[in-house]
C-alpha cells in the first residue's frame, strides 16, 4: 500500500480541519482508508507537554511528522491539518516523509481568519490573553509556503469546492504513481 500524506497548513481559522474532514468523507466513500491527524486534537493530547514557543511548534511538527512516518502502510491517507507556520518544520516533514508527502496551503489572509475567529482565538489574543499567538506574534508569524503542491484559498471558495480540488490533486497523484 502506497500511503500518501496531505499536509494541511494555514492560519487558525483558515479551513484546514474542516477541507480535511471533507476530503476523508471523499476518500472513504471511494473505499480509501484514511487516518486524520489534527493538529489540535494530537496537541490536546500526545503533545500536550508542548506550549507555544517557536521551539515547541516545531518540535509538534517534528512529532507529527514522525506519526505519519509510522502510519506510513497502513493507511491509504494521512491527513495532517495543521498551522504549521514555519518553513523549516514543514521542510522537514517533506524530507521525512518524501516521495508519500504533498503540502497543501489552506490560504485566507489574517483578517479573513480574525472575521471568522471560529474558536474565538484571535479575539483573546488581541486582548494579550493569549501569548505567541501564531501569524500576530512576532515570535511566532506564518511563513506562507513558497511552493505548495496546491493552494486552496478559501477566502474566495467554499468547504466543497476546496474539498473537490483537493480530491482532483490525490487522483491526478495517484495516477502518476
Amino acid at each position: 500500500m502506497r500511503t500518501l500524506v496531505l499536509w494541511f497548513t494555514g492560519l487558525s481559522g483558515s479551513g484546514k480541519s474542516t477541507i480535511a474532514q471533507a476530503v476523508a468523507r471523499g476518500l472513504t466513500e471511494r473505499g480509501k482508508s484514511v487516518l486524520i491527524l489534527d493538529g489540535d486534537a494530537v496537541r490536546g493530547t500526545l503533545h500536550r507537554d508542548l506550549k507555544f514557543s517557536s521551539d515547541d511548534i516545531l518540535e509538534n511538527n517534528r512529532r507529527l511528522a514522525a506519526l505519519c512516518s509510522e502510519a506510513l502502510g497502513k493507511y491509504d491517507y494521512v491527513l495532517v491539518p495543521v498551522i504549521s507556520p514555519f518553513r523549516r518544520g514543514r521542510e522537514y516533514a517533506r524530507r521525512l516523509l518524501e516521495p508519500h508527502f504533498a503540502e497543501l496551503y489552506v490560504k485566507a489572509s489574517i483578517e479573513e481568519c480574525i472575521r471568522r475567529d471560529v474558536k474565538g482565538l484571535y479575539k483573546k489574543a488581541l486582548a494579550g490573553q493569549v501569548e505567541n499567538f501564531i501569524g500576530l506574534s512576532l515570535e511566532t508569524p506564518y511563513e506562507a509556503p513558497s511552493s505548495p503542491n496546491l493552494t486552496l484559498d478559501t477566502a474566495g471558495e467554499d468547504v466543497s469546492a476546496s474539498a473537490a480540488k483537493v480530491l482532483e490533486f490525490v487522483e491526478k497523484r495517484t495516477e502518476k504513481a
